[in-house]
């Protein structure tokens, strides 16, 4: 009851005003809420889209080494008096992730393939990579996990898939120490990186990505749209209150004057309007009915 009381003792400029500081308040809050969801999906996909890059290109690195590399080293296994890392695919991959780190503004990025049970402990799954692991074990199906992780303090996007052993060849110095190569057993010892089997999941391969920096510049991007949209709703709300006031209001307190002197028998004024819209419209018939009442005022003063 109040609010309606209220609303009847504003003024038309007064209730225009309130009306459309409703409107940008309300579009201002949807546009904010579009705007952040919109910045955010692209933050994701391009975090997502350099992750997908990265791990492309370590497995193309790994299939070169696999058909490349291996068999041209594999035969110095077991005549070469030290073990050759460079016939693993999985080291090929690192080392070149490694060298793509050098570079300052790549820091941050990281390649693992998170084992469980690796021949280099370096690779050995923390808690967080095995239940990865284990998950890609219990859901044969699922392909890929991607989700953000902090990572050396850093917030990072990670893409994980399964590592299975698809090739026979694979298991000769992960299957049982009797059956791998001296020069293996010398460097990394024979109780880790055995037992492996065909088809086996045995890692997950991931690729994190830094995340707060793109969060941070959409972010700085959501700011620097809202306050411009802000600015321009402020703008556009000036500039229609002043037409507003100069070509509605103005013209009706003038009316609103001579109709206060032609109800106390001021005729000399005319309701002057030279515009053809609504209000000149109005303005011609309050002029007729002022006419009239001047003749019924005219005849009434007659008859007495």
């Amino acid at each position: 009851m109040l609010n309606k009381i209220t609303l009847k003792n504003l003024k038309i400029g007064a209730k225009f005003n309130l009306i459309l500081i409703l409107v940008f308040i309300i579009s201002i809050l949807g546009s904010g809420v579009a705007l952040s969801s919109v910045l955010q999906g692209r933050a994701q996909n391009e975090v997502a889209s350099q992750a997908e890059i990265l791990i492309q290109m370590v497995n193309a690195v790994r299939n070169y080494t696999q058909n490349s590399i291996v068999p041209l080293l594999e035969p110095r296994l077991d005549t070469n008096p030290t073990f050759m890392p460079e016939v693993i695919p999985t080291f090929s991959s690192k080392e070149v992730f490694e060298n793509f780190r050098k570079n300052p503004e790549y820091r941050n990025f990281f390649y693992k393939d998170a084992t469980l049970n690796p021949t280099n402990l370096a690779d050995k799954a923390d808690s967080f990579e095995t239940q990865l692991v284990e998950r890609f074990r219990n859901e044969p199906k699922t392909l890929e996990i991607t989700g953000f992780r902090t990572l050396s303090e850093h917030e990072v996007f990670y893409i994980a898939r399964p590592f299975k052993i698809t090739q026979e060849k694979c298991l000769r110095c992960h299957s049982i120490p009797d059956q791998a190569p001296k020069s293996q057993l010398a460097t990394y010892g024979s109780e880790n990186g055995f037992g492996w089997q065909l088809n086996q999941i045995v890692s997950a391969q991931m690729v994190s990505v830094p995340s707060q920096d793109i969060f941070a510049n959409a972010k700085r991007a959501w700011i620097l749209i809202m306050g411009l949209l802000i600015t321009i709703f402020v703008i556009v709300i000036l500039l229609i209150n002043f037409l507003i006031k100069k070509y509605v209001i103005q013209r009706i307190r003038r009316m609103e004057k001579i109709a206060q002197k032609v109800s106390i028998g001021e005729m000399s004024d005319d309701f002057e309007e030279s515009s053809n819209d609504e209000i000149g419209g109005l303005a011609e018939a309050f002029n007729r009915m002022k006419a009239s009442l001047k003749i019924a005022m005219e005849m009434l003063n007659n008859q007495n």
